[in-house]
């Protein structure tokens, strides 16, 4: 796994796949107070070089959190399609990227992919993706849940506003769904969520 590369002119190395995911990252507040974001968009670019170059088993093999220390991520793991990740672990995260995007690409094919990758891949997929690739992206898979509403239908916008209040305030609460309502969400379903639960 290659960790390093020159971007004009000047090299990058990282330390490792922790490094380059969190380096690769759009500007965050929270990045920078806890010191792990990129120093410039010059390293940021270097970072997101390097995760196009990385291969999907390269992120699988060395989790953010690693297996031993951490439940979630061994469920994670545990829980791959060992035959749909065999036939995409050789793919760069590159590669990955530009099949999500591909216009042959179907809801199927993404959903089979899916249960293949860990959350680091996707992780690094979106990492590589502008704003509109995300949309694009996710324009393609349909999945319609249902309980009380159906959200999820292909070519409509609907979802659940969800207003809190830290003090369980009914008028704060109020304003939150009128709110939600007024950008044209809550469509479909409402839900508000108590403080504390009796």
């Amino acid at each position: 796994m290659k960790l390093k590369t020159i971007v004009n002119g000047k090299k990058y190395q990282f330390k490792d796949v922790k490094d380059v995911l969190a380096k690769a990252n759009e500007p965050k507040a929270g990045d920078r107070l806890q010191k792990i974001a990129a120093s410039d968009e010059t390293e940021r670019v270097a970072a997101k070089v390097v995760l196009s170059e990385m291969l999907v088993e390269d992120l699988v093999e060395n989790p953010t959190v690693p297996y031993e220390k951490d439940e979630v991520t061994r469920v994670n793991l545990d829980g791959m399609n060992k035959k749909t990740y065999e036939s995409i672990r050789r793919m760069s995260i590159g590669s990955l990227r530009e099949l999500i995007l591909d216009h042959k690409t179907t809801n199927d094919d993404l959903k089979r992919i899916s249960r293949g990758i860990s959350g680091e891949v996707a992780a690094g997929v979106a990492k590589l993706m502008s704003s509109m690739d995300l949309v694009y992206g996710a324009s393609k898979i349909h999945k319609i849940t249902r309980c009380n509403t159906e959200i999820g239908h292909p070519g409509t916008l609907s979802y659940r506003i969800q207003a809190n209040s830290t003090t369980d305030n009914p008028e704060t609460i109020i304003l939150g769904v009128m709110e939600g309502i007024s950008f044209g969400s809550g469509d479909a379903c409402i839900g508000i969520n108590p403080v504390e639960v009796e």
